[in-house]
Parts: structure tokens; sequence; C-alpha cells
């Protein structure tokens, strides 16, 4: 029993390591576009309006790429049954899917422009979001394409090019961050709009180094590219409600930095860097979830329900590990971690604050996600829907709102409020997994 356990152990860190290594990598993206910018003078509002162009741009883009993760039980159901050319028609229909949305999600982007107005955001916060988010568009596209790509790839087992495209984009985020904020080299000095400009040509790199990696791994993946619109509702029926789940979560982080914004520039400068903080650390037990995902999927396309119960709760338990680290690293090194981001005193001590909090909903968030990602592996996307739907627009948002704004707690009662949230959805989450497993026992 133990080699088994061992053995799972191995199975679960090959595919989920070199993911949580993409997701970190990912996330830094906007981490650099944050500390690049808060190089500027008066960096409080550059990385306050960097924060909230950025939230106005993910809020549907993580929609769009939400609707993309039912690729993962469909690629890794058909990958587990020896079934590629099934594989390579749910690729076409992601495709499909991804070229669809795009335009539809651009322009629900390019209209919250006018929410900052009205949540009272001051204007020149406000000019500079917009400006940010604006430029940050044009990379939805290739995000999407880029995102449909990468569920096909850790779909089949082949994450290691994933690692690949999405640290080395860094690398060409950071150089056009340079170049464009600063104006170096004779280039423009365009401020936080050179910074997002900067990551839409990183995003365009990331689409075509993977779109490279499927052509060299499966080069009958291209062969035929003409989405089955059967294929295209399939996988709508699992994505939708994954990417509402995704939407609930991201939406309700950024409408606490639309309230921050409310409050003045060092709250939501502290709000925006425990979150970024934060939101690295979250990285690694999202990368262990679609491990989870594809590793429950190319089990139960095996039949081998036995194999998915035990991917799901080895993923759990690495997670749960890794984010008790996490917390400790928050209660330990507050300070230093803030001072990467600024150089502001009243900037670091709040944030040192907000971190404290973000130490204690670590394991609870790294919980919730990891089993949504195991559900997910097995089919069931309606259920983590419906707990983020409940706990965190039925219960986080309101009691942050009141903490915050009657009993004035500020940036703190937000953050309390949403630490309620995480805790009630991890413990409900993995008692649902429990269930789901139970029952397989059963039949």
């Amino acid at each position: 029993m133990a080699v088994s356990y061992r053995n799972d152990v191995r199975a679960m860190l090959r595919i989920a390591i070199p993911l949580a290594l993409a997701e970190l990598g990912w996330v830094a993206m906007s981490v650099i576009d944050n500390i690049m910018v808060g190089r500027m003078p008066n960096s409080a509002v550059a990385i306050g309006a960097a924060s909230l162009g950025g939230a106005l741009f993910y809020g549907f883009a993580i929609f769009g790429i939400g609707l993309m993760s039912g690729l993962d039980t469909m690629v890794s159901h058909a990958y587990g049954a020896g079934n590629m050319p099934e594989a390579r028609r749910n690729l076409a229909a992601g495709l499909g899917l991804a070229i669809c949305a795009a335009p539809l999600l651009a322009i629900l982007i390019l209209s919250t422009a006018t929410l900052l107005g009205w949540i009272g955001v001051s204007d020149e916060i406000r000019r500079q979001a917009v400006g940010f988010m604006r430029v940050l568009v044009w990379s939805l596209p290739v995000l999407l394409i880029y995102t449909t790509f990468r569920r096909y790839l850790q779909g089949i087992h082949f994450v290691k090019p994933i690692t690949f495209a999405v640290v080395s984009s860094n690398l060409v985020n950071l150089f056009g961050n340079w170049l464009l904020i600063f104006g170096n080299w004779g280039a423009p000095a365009m401020g936080i709009r050179g910074s997002a400009l900067s990551t839409v040509f990183a995003r365009i790199y990331l689409a075509g180094i993977l779109m490279l990696a499927v052509r060299l791994r499966d080069p009958g993946a291209f062969h035929s590219l003409r989405p089955d619109f059967g294929r295209v509702r399939q996988l709508l029926q699992l994505g939708l409600p994954a990417a509402l789940t995704i939407g609930f979560e991201v939406g309700v982080f950024n409408a606490a930095t639309a309230l921050a914004a409310k409050l003045d520039a060092i709250s939501l400068a502290a709000h925006t860097i425990a979150l970024n903080a934060a939101t690295v650390t979250y990285m690694v037990p999202l990368g262990i979830g679609s491990a989870a995902a594809v590793s429950v999927g190319k089990a139960l396309g095996a039949r081998d329900q036995r194999h998915a119960a035990r991917a799901g709760w080895t993923a759990l338990a690495l997670g749960a590990g890794y984010e008790v680290c996490s917390a400790v690293l928050f209660l330990l090194l507050p300070e230093p971690i803030a001072r990467v981001y600024t150089h502001d005193p009243a900037v670091i001590a709040f944030t040192v604050r907000l971190f404290a909090i973000a130490a204690v909903f670590q394991v609870f968030d790294g919980l919730q996600t990891i089993a949504t990602g195991a559900l997910r592996g097995a089919g069931n996307t309606r259920t983590p829907m419906l707990w983020n739907l409940v706990g965190y627009w039925g219960i986080g948002l309101p009691v942050s709102c009141w903490l915050c704004f009657r009993w004035r707690w500020g940036a703190v009662g937000l953050w309390d409020g949403l630490c309620l949230a995480l805790m009630l959805m991890g413990v409900g989450l993995v008692g649902i997994w429990r269930k789901q497993t139970k029952l397989w026992k059963t039949t």
C-alpha cells in the first residue's frame, strides 16, 4: 500500500510541478507589471491604476479562460481511452470556441470603463486604469488561443513545454516593461500603458510557442481544425459552469479591488500588493488542481475509479502541505515581501496587516481549488459553481462590505469577509469530493 501511494505521489508531481511552475510564470507577468510600475513616481497611484485596469480586463478574460477548462475533462478522457482522433476533435472545438468568444468578451471589457466613475474612483487613477485596460484588451484573442493549446497539451500529459513557454514569456515581458514604461533605448516612455503593451507582446509569443509544441508533439492535431458544433456545445456544457466558477472568484476579488479604490490610495496599493502576493502562492494549488483534473479524467477514461479517487486525494494532500508553508511565509516575512513592490512606508505597514489575514485563508483557498479540479476531472463542474456563487457573493462580499463600510474596518474588513467565504468553501468542496469517492466505492 505504501509503495502504491508513493507511486501516486510521484505520478502526480510529474504533472503538478510543471503546471504549478506554469501557473507561477503566468501570474509573474502581473507581478512584474506591478513591480515595474511601482518604480514610477507616485507609486501608489501607478500600482493602483494598473491593478484596476487589470481587474477590468481579467474579470471577463478569466471567464473566457474558464470556458476552455472543459477540455481538461474531454481531452483527458479521450487520452485515457487511447482515442487520439477524439482528443484532436476536442482541440478543434476549443479553438472554434476561442475565436467566437474573443470579440464578445472584448466588447464587454471595453464597456466596463464607465464603472470606475460610478463607484467614485479618483480622476487620476481612473484615467490611467482605463488606458491600461484599452491596451491590454488586444491580448485577449491570443490569450484564449494559448489557453486552448495549453489545455490540450496537459490533457495528453505533455506539460513541460507549457512551463518553458510561460517562464520564457516573462523574460519578454520584463524586457518590454523596461523598454516601454521608462522609454529606454529610444522607445517612447508610455508609463503604465507601456506595461500593458509589453504584456500583449509576451502573450503573442506565448501562444506561438504552444502552437509549435502541439505541432511537434502531435502533427495530426492540425490536419483538420473544422470544429464540430455538437462538440462545441458539449464543451460549453462543461466549460460554462467552470467559467462561472472562476468568474465568481475573480469577480469578487475584482469587486474588492474596486471597493478598496473607494477608500484611499494607500489602502488600494496595500490591497493590490497583498492580493498579488497571495495570488502568487495560489498558483501552485491551481497547478495542482489542473493536474488533479487531468489525472482523474485520464483514470476515468481508462475506467479505473479507484485510481481516480487516489489521484484526487493525493493532489489535496500535496496542496494542503504547500499552503501551510506559504501561510508561515506570510506570517514570518511580511515586510520583506511588501518591500519588493514598494518603498512607501505607509503602504508597507498596511500591507503587513493584510498578509496576516492572507496567511489564514491560504490552506482553505488551496483545498477548494484542488477539490474543484478533481471534481472537474470527474465531469462535475456545476457543484463548485454553486458553492462559489453562494460562498463569495452570498456570504463573503456582503460581509466584506458590512465590515469595511458599516463597521469602518476599511480594507481589513474586506479581507476578513473574503477569508470567511474561503474557509466555508474549502471545507464544503472537500466534503463533496469525499462523497464522490464514496459513491465510486459502492459502485
